[in-house]
């Protein structure tokens, strides 16, 4: 389960990456009128749904890792976008009041699978112990 919402996670922000780019869908600097974004800001997507990627190409522990490291730094990031407010975060990427919400819910869905979410074992890579041999 963690490596597959490590992928949703990387193709979303993969795709927003991308679209904070387009210019039908981002219009001044307002991807889908709601979000302010800029350059760094899309990019910061794209590394971040780059990195969501990577761990779920390597593990569950990486995923796990992942969402950990990514929950706290969102929620750093959300932070700062309060006391930002409606101008850029450390005076460098773009930030509205409606980036700073999403970041708290990015934030909170990170932390809650990082640390709350117990990946179940896999049937298929599961390997029972059977009955134990006695000593010879």
């Amino acid at each position: 389960m963690l490596r597959t919402a490590a992928r949703v996670f990387g193709f979303a922000f993969v795709l927003v990456g991308v679209l904070g780019f387009v210019p039908g869908i981002t219009r001044n600097q307002m991807l889908l009128g709601v979000f302010h974004v800029n350059a760094l800001h899309n990019i910061v997507h794209l590394l971040s749904g780059a990195a969501a990627l990577a761990a779920a190409a390597s593990s569950v522990n990486a995923s796990r890792t992942f969402f950990r490291v990514f929950g706290v730094v969102y929620g750093l990031v959300a932070v700062l976008g309060f006391v930002a407010g409606d101008r850029p975060v450390l005076g460098l990427m773009a930030n509205n009041v409606a980036d700073t919400w999403l970041h708290v819910a990015i934030a909170a869905a990170s932390l809650i699978l990082g640390f709350v979410v117990k990946e179940a074992p896999h049937p298929e890579t599961s390997h029972p112990v059977g009955p134990a041999r006695p000593a010879t």
